[in-house]
């Protein structure tokens, strides 16, 4: 189905009412309920940790069998054994949304610098979307940084940073993880972090200034020094976009690596930033904004979000066969504990993802047609979303979370409170500025855009 707008003006300003802002505080208040509700639930013994009723003996069985599969691994010890609590399941919870919202903000910034380093107009019409995301980055990284350093939730995420581990005298001590100390050690692990959110955070904001200065000036300098900036943070990133991923997410399973990782994190975070950058704009256009952006933008935007669907897979794929292949202790306990280990409970997420992120894009957003139907555009797009963050559940919480691992009111809670945090930052930034880049070089390009 077909969607025309006539654009009538390029002056257009995003009106974030009090009640709007209202409906996101709500949201958020809600969510923390959820998760005060979902503890308390589990604590008295109503809902287990999967999120449903479970006896003691079923809960100590999937203990005994997660312990059991760790013990399998060759040196893998406590690392993966149960006795994970409550409270880790809501700090694994804390700390895996953090890591998902991060990538979600920082791939606008991605998604704008390689199209302005590519000099690309199509997307000019829509380009404060994605230039509002990176707004928001500054308070999951702030989560993280806080989480990793109170020593006692850093312990529950970081298994290399117990007491003793790396030291040759402990009773602790892991030669393999203490072979890794080079690399992960507090001081140059915290550097780096920072060194991560401070630069991005910084080019961003480079970035989104001279972009507003060339708003109110029309000069084309301001293009160019944001097209600069855009370079720089290509660069910064080209090589950050794999080391964060092993620093948040790869780290976890500290005896665990794989090369391919990076490519696999980055693969997730983009496409599920190019999903949300699909949805606010879809959303915004329901609500009488961005007329300007027509259906051959959005079907370029949903060639993207059907490539990089289809390349999230191959990257997945290829990881799972050579470990599959290789049949090493070491490296199958990783695919072991999401497929059978801790009863099973952590086998539906891990199918879940691989549905949503390749099954579903695929069958929805292969014909040409369907990149301009919008009802099937914010389908596809909520299913990429709703699949990353199961890819991004699958990921963390076997490693943080354990035994204690479930889908219930502590995950549904958690994830409200930052997609109502996300919204209210995002809404409030496009709220700033004009909706067009108005003297953009490219912008009468992208509003005649025609595929």
């Amino acid at each position: 189905m077909a969607h025309k707008h006539e654009i009538t003006s390029v002056e257009e300003t995003f009106d974030f009412s009090p009640d709007l802002k209202k409906k996101f505080l709500i949201g958020g208040v809600i969510g923390l309920v959820l998760i005060a509700i979902g503890a308390l639930l589990i604590n008295a013994g109503i809902w287990g940790p999967e999120g449903f009723a479970v006896g003691a003996h079923e809960a100590a069985a999937h203990g005994a069998e997660a312990a059991g599969h760790g013990a399998e691994a060759a040196g893998h010890g406590e690392e993966h054994g149960s006795g994970a609590t409550l409270l880790t399941r809501i700090i694994a919870n804390i700390w895996m949304n953090s890591v998902y919202f991060l990538g979600i903000s920082v791939i606008g910034v991605f998604f704008i610098s390689y199209n302005y380093v590519a000099k690309a107009g199509w997307y000019t019409s829509f380009k404060r979307v994605p230039e509002a995301f990176p707004a928001f980055m500054i308070i999951p990284a702030a989560i993280i940084l806080v989480l990793f350093l109170v020593p006692s939730t850093r312990h529950m995420i970081m298994h290399w940073t117990h007491d003793g581990i790396m030291d040759p005298a402990s009773h602790h001590y892991d030669k393999i993880i203490a072979s890794k100390e080079w690399w992960l050690n507090m001081p140059f692990y915290i550097v780096r972090l920072v060194v991560y959110f401070v630069v991005w955070y910084y080019l961003w904001t480079q970035i989104r200034k001279n972009s507003l200065l060339e708003d109110a000036h029309g000069d084309i300098e301001y293009y160019h020094k944001s097209r600069l900036y855009a370079k720089y943070f290509l660069v910064f990133f080209a090589v950050t976009s794999s080391t964060v991923a092993w620093d948040l997410s790869m780290a976890i399973d500290t005896h665990w690596f794989s090369t391919m990782f990076g490519w696999y994190h980055l693969a997730s975070w983009h496409v599920a930033g190019l999903a949300a950058i699909m949805l606010v704009v879809l959303t915004l256009k329901s609500k009488g904004y961005l007329s300007g952006v027509n259906d051959s933008a959005l079907q370029d935007l949903g060639k993207l979000m059907f490539g990089f669907s289809i390349f999230w897979t191959y990257v997945w794929f290829d990881q799972y066969l050579l470990i599959f292949y290789a049949n090493l202790p070491e490296e199958t306990i990783y695919f072991r504990e999401r497929i059978s280990g801790y009863g099973g409970r952590y086998f539906a997420p891990f199918m879940i993802s691989l549905v949503l992120n390749f099954i579903f894009p695929l069958l929805v957003l292969m014909a040409r047609g369907s990149k301009r139907n919008y009802t099937l555009l914010k389908l596809a797009s909520w299913a990429i979303l709703i699949g990353h963050w199961f890819d991004f559940y699958q990921m963390h919480m076997p490693g943080i979370a354990k035994d204690q691992g479930g889908i219930g009111l502590i995950e549904w809670g958690t994830t409200a409170v930052f997609v109502c945090g996300f919204a209210y930052v995002v809404l409030n930034q496009l709220s700033k500025a004009n909706m067009y880049a108005k003297n953009h070089p490219f912008i009468e390009e992208s509003l005649h855009h025609d595929i």
